[in-house]
């Protein structure tokens, strides 16, 4: 990655060491977020390092951006086909096996058709291929980051099924393979009181929420039920109510009957708001966050200089200055034209 940056600088006539790249563990990081020399911090991560970096950045008043963890929400409604909407819900959790900032975590269905759904994803899911991507056979999951994530995933699994969750495929780490494989897994009927509602699962796990009735309003309140607000989708046949349904919600992006794009147009802004974090990078705003705004101002007209009226220059009348005041805010910010008239008149007598 670092060589693929020089080699960018280089050709496009820029120091090849504008850009530096430094790894290593948390002792690396609190030394980049302390450091006086470093103007602002971008991170992404967790809710929780993020305060950290946060409480590093204070005592410098280091400006900061967080893009934070995400339980984004990718909404079925009842008028939607079935045979249209199943890749996509494939593709926004299970792309890179879940491990995606804006990977779908929370599949909302409306209930006429949640039955067909699972029936229909049970399939899908169950054909998945896991495996080594570098080794010889197609695969369409790899392994998990961290070993320690499966734990984590299989934690939230075994909470949610202990308080009702049906897991219809997976749901346990791949013994099949070994290493840090865990099965693409479909699980049914979670609920707020679970744990995989509230908390970022960052893996192969498809969630699927029943939205009782059909109905729009029991959806948003069920979507912005949560912590989290990174992005959101909902596809429905009418665009305008998908755009209605999605404006509600409380996010820091949203898709009508699509998903991701958000992060592919680079002049969109991309974060989230809530536990999800705050700031935007990309986009013109991100590139703003980048820069030290400044404002400057100049005299228009060459050869005009501003200078201080008399009645208001020091030493001053008071009773000259406050009216010949008064005449400039009636004449700068009166709302009606005879205020404004007014105003002068003020500045006419007091002048």
């Amino acid at each position: 990655f670092h060589s693929i940056c020089r080699a960018a600088l280089e050709v496009n006539g820029f120091d090849p060491e504008l850009v530096q790249l430094c790894t290593g563990m948390a002792e690396t990081g609190k030394a980049l977020v302390e450091c006086p020399h470093i103007d602002k911090i971008f991170f992404t991560g967790s809710p929780n390092v993020g305060r950290h970096v946060m409480k590093g950045a204070a005592p410098h008043l280091k400006p900061v951006v967080l893009e934070l963890g995400g339980k984004d929400a990718m909404v079925f409604c009842e008028d939607v086909k079935l045979k249209d909407v199943v890749p996509w819900a494939m593709r926004g959790c299970f792309q890179n096996s879940g491990q995606n900032c804006c990977g779908v975590e929370r599949l909302f269905v409306y209930e006429s058709i949640a039955q067909e759904f699972l029936r229909v994803m049970a399939e899908k899911v169950r054909n998945l291929r896991q495996g080594c991507p570098l080794s010889e056979n197609f695969v369409d999951c790899g392994a998990m980051v961290m070993d320690a994530q499966c734990t984590l995933i299989q934690a939230l699994v075994d909470d949610a099924v202990a308080k009702g969750a049906k897991v219809h495929c997976g749901g346990k780490r791949n013994a099949s393979i070994g290493g840090q494989f865990y099965e693409p897994t479909l699980l049914s009927g979670v609920t707020p009181d679970m744990r995989i509602w509230h908390e970022e699962v960052f893996g192969p796990i498809m969630c699927v929420i029943t939205v009782p009735g059909d109905n729009d309003e029991t959806c948003v309140q069920m979507v912005n039920n949560c912590s989290f607000g990174l992005g959101s989708a909902v596809y429905s046949a009418s665009t305008s109510r998908a755009l209605a349904i999605g404006s509600q919600f409380n996010t820091g992006m949203f898709t009508a009957n699509d998903f991701g794009v958000n992060y592919l147009i680079q002049s969109l802004p991309f974060g989230g708001v809530k536990e999800s974090g705050f700031g935007r990078f990309a986009g013109p705003e991100g590139l703003r966050s980048c820069c030290l705004e400044r404002s400057m101002v100049v005299d228009r007209i060459p050869g005009v200089r501003t200078s201080i009226p008399g009645p208001i220059d020091y030493p001053m009348n008071t009773k000259q200055g406050m009216g010949f005041g008064k005449g400039l805010i009636k004449l700068f910010y009166g709302d009606s034209l005879w205020v404004k008239v007014k105003g002068i008149v003020d500045l006419i007598r007091n002048g």
